[in-house]
């Protein structure tokens, strides 16, 4: 079982596509920014570039780890130490019969968005209460990385 490093960046590159459309004012980008503090005279300067360049990165290195959780064949290669060249013929065997099992989208989009809902979620909401952040300001933040997750998740397991 190799790594699909083209499936990590496009899962990646989602989150983008994601908070293109949720964070726009017509969704929850006024909501948002009004939670946050922020004003347009403060967004103006800001270094885009560095911002996105770092958010791509952040994103890239979850979905590195999301396919982990995703992708149940990485549990059976973490059986063998992660090298399949040192496996018994077994191990062979179990990935002739079951190497496709639950490789489909929908199944990935259902472990991201439990990865969403009990990881990402609670660490939004963990640092916006030291934070004294609104509910308001979890639910956009935290419900935007429970859709990335999901979206994700779906796509680092429905390709192969």
């Amino acid at each position: 079982m190799e790594m699909n490093f083209l499936a990590v960046i496009v899962a990646a590159l989602s989150t983008m596509v994601v908070g293109a459309i949720w964070y726009n004012p017509k969704v929850f980008g006024t909501v948002w920014m009004k939670e946050t503090g922020m004003t347009e005279e403060k967004a103006e300067g800001a270094n885009m570039f560095k911002i996105f360049g770092m958010a791509i990165l952040f994103a890239i290195m979850i979905s590195f780890v999301l396919q982990f959780s995703v992708i149940h064949q990485f549990g059976s290669l973490g059986m063998i130490g992660g090298n399949p060249a040192v496996a018994k013929p077994s191990y062979e065997a179990f990935i002739a019969d079951y190497g496709h099992a639950f490789r489909t989208f929908k199944h990935g989009a259902l472990h991201g968005f439990m990865t969403g809902l009990f990881l990402g979620l609670p660490v939004i909401g963990t640092n916006a209460l030291f934070e004294r952040k609104s509910a308001k300001y979890i639910l956009i933040n935290g419900g935007y990385w429970i859709i990335c997750f999901t979206i994700m998740g779906g796509i680092l397991c429905a390709w192969e």
